[in-house]
């Protein structure tokens, strides 16, 4: 069985920073593309970064030059700076994933979410 699980999220000022950590578990062989989705409250789920194994990264224009992604074969790490109201929401990691069982197959993982409030 394979897990998703963030960490990091929390209430934060504005202009302020938090780090955000999705760590992949369970019998898996290969973590591919790993990315970071966001839903503000009221809105619907949105993209906010992605990056592949090699550690290509691609941000949404919204958190261009604020957040950055760290990535390591098992986890990925985001680093929010300069964070601002609008950025309040559940931050959801997503991965694509071999398993041993199956190692030429990737399927599609999602965590539960971690909150981040941005408000003084």
């Amino acid at each position: 069985q394979v897990q998703l699980v963030e960490s990091g999220g929390g209430l934060v000022p504005p202009g302020g920073s938090l780090r955000l950590s999705c760590v992949a578990s369970g019998n898996i062989h290969t973590v591919y593309t790993m990315a970071w989705y966001r839903q503000p409250p009221g809105k619907q789920r949105e993209l906010v970064a992605t990056v592949t194994k090699d550690g290509n990264a691609n941000y949404a224009d919204s958190v261009k030059g604020r957040f950055t992604i760290d990535r390591h074969p098992r986890m990925m790490l985001l680093q929010m700076s300069s964070l601002k109201p609008e950025d309040t929401a559940v931050y959801v990691c997503n991965a694509e994933i071999s398993t041993v069982a199956s190692m030429y197959v990737k399927w599609e993982y999602w965590g539960q979410g971690t909150q981040v409030t941005v408000s003084s």
